[in-house]
């Protein structure tokens, strides 16, 4: 096993950050992991360029990550490069819930993170032995019955994981920093916070590790060293640790390492002034947050650990520092109905919010969420292309599929209207401008794209059907094309175990 390709299926649909697409970086840092130990390594990364299935397939070894989406797309290229004699190897949230339905199409599954363990799988890979010795593998036996190994240990230590090499991404050979529209830089992993619609506890943990501040900065020197202007730094809460995040901010300032910087953060990053002003003087300039919503109930239902008055104050702040807030809402709890969703988007325009995003709760695998609407026989779909927030998969309490559906899709109408742009013209805020009219040109395109299903969930609502399956999306068409245009460039490989 010499030649290893890492790819990462692009996402099926639109959405507001396809303008700015950023790479996940589990291929990157795996592959700078095998890299670092003698292994020929390429990352495919569709949101920043196409595959190249030629060179896919004079892989050795192809590793898919995966996240809910994305699956449908990454399962049929994982069907397509197996049936090339090629071992495949799948990761990633969707499959590290649902690992024998991957198996149906490739060979392994690594559940978890697998920072710890890649370089003992690539061992097992190529003396056909010591599979059954790799915690979190997944597979099946020669006698088609499946071992699942224990859980893998979250990474003991994540000062371990290198600097992701970007020059391993397709396309990015040289000068990556420029190319990347902005630069992914992680600082920790886990969340405490346990949202009931949110995977990441179940994938990462909820215990916060932290990487050491020298990392981070040799990281952010590279960035400034290759030219590039833009960093988000790929943590689930960037000020979970307020100490640790000022450490690092301090660093920053004193180092002169400050670009212009995102980060997910909670509200609670405004009670802090000592907090803010560092932000801001580091170069903070947008900050995500999972605001979800104006409704009390709702809240206390997602398990928020925040209120209405908390998202208020903390909007207002951040505002008073000139930090931008990206907003995320999330409708469809059992206590939602149409009003909430009118009464979000006038929430979202009295307090300014620059962008947001609205979206429909989805019971994502490995969630509370999905166990407690599956249990429930509320799950109408499970075409895993429909998982991506923006459609539909479960019968609401309080709305039917079609009031969800469409007032959500309303309520981007609404936000990104006309008239808000003209308010932030009349402000001279052009950078708002462009991302309230991007904002209206995506939704626009989307509603185009699946006037198909907007009639289908307004035909779920007539009849009282208990299914969208109809609905399921062809994700991976031009993939099977351009397989159908090539041979497989050598005979199969023999079963390694």
């Amino acid at each position: 096993m010499k030649k290893i390709i890492f790819v990462e299926p692009k996402p099926p649909d639109l959405h507001v950050f396809a303008r700015m697409p950023l790479p996940r970086l589990g291929t990157v840092l795996l592959g700078t992991t095998l890299q670092e130990h003698g292994y020929e390594v390429k990352t495919y990364i569709e949101v920043v360029g196409e595959l190249d299935i030629k060179d896919i397939l004079s892989a050795d070894v192809v590793g898919i990550s995966s996240i809910t989406s994305t699956s449908a797309r990454s399962y049929e290229l994982a069907k397509l490069v197996r049936e090339a004699g090629i071992p495949v190897f799948m990761g990633g949230p969707h499959v590290t819930f649902l690992p024998e339905e991957a198996l149906e199409y490739c060979d392994y599954v690594l559940r978890g993170e697998v920072d710890d363990i890649i370089l003992d799988f690539m061992k097992a890979l190529e003396t056909g032995k010591g599979f059954e010795a790799i915690p979190g593998i997944v597979f099946k036996k020669p006698d088609g019955s499946i071992f699942k190994n224990k859980t893998v240990p979250f990474c003991k230590d994540v000062n371990t994981i290198p600097v992701p090499d970007f020059t391993l991404i397709s396309g990015f050979e040289k000068d990556p920093y420029q190319k990347l529209c902005i630069t992914p830089i992680m600082t920790s992993r886990g969340c405490p916070y346990d949202c009931n619609f949110c995977s990441v506890t179940s994938m990462f943990g909820r215990k916060y590790r932290f990487r050491k501040t020298e990392l981070v900065l040799e990281e952010l020197r590279k960035n400034k060293e290759g030219g590039g202007q833009w960093v988000f730094f790929y943590d689930d809460n960037f000020v979970a640790n307020k100490k640790r995040t000022k450490t690092l901010l301090k660093a920053m300032i004193a180092e002169g390492l400050t670009p212009k910087w995102t980060a997910q953060v909670r509200v609670d990053v405004a009670k802090d002034p000592e907090l803010m002003d560092l932000m801001k003087k580091s170069g903070c300039h947008t900050v995500y947050i999972g605001l979800e919503s104006v409704n009390p109930e709702t809240l206390e239902a997602y398990n928020k650990n925040q209120t209405l008055e908390d998202i208020e104050w903390c909007i207002g702040k951040l505002h008073d520092y000139g930090i931008r807030i990206h907003g995320m809402f999330v409708f469809g709890s059992d206590y939602d109905n149409v009003n909430t969703i009118h009464d979000t988007v006038r929430f979202a325009k009295k307090n300014n919010l620059d962008t947001v995003q609205f979206l429909i709760l989805t019971p994502l695998p490995g969630t509370g969420c999905y166990k407690d609407l599956d249990d429930a026989g509320r799950i109408v779909s499970k075409d895993w292309s429909l998982y991506d927030a923006h459609h539909v998969v479960f019968t609401p309490k309080h709305m039917s599929y079609y009031e969800l559906q469409s007032e959500t899709v309303q309520a981007a109408r609404r936000f990104y209207s006309v008239p808000q742009i003209l308010k932030r013209a009349l402000k001279l805020d052009l950078f708002n401008v462009s991302l309230k009219a991007y904002g209206r040109s995506v939704t626009k395109r989307w509603i185009k794209g699946n006037q198909g299903f907007l009639e289908r969930t307004r035909e779920l609502t007539a009849n009282g059907s208990k299914s969208v399956e109809t609905m399921a999306k062809d994700t991976a068409d031009d993939i099977k094309l351009k397989f159908s245009q090539l041979k497989p460039v050598r005979p199969a490989h023999s079963k390694q175990h």
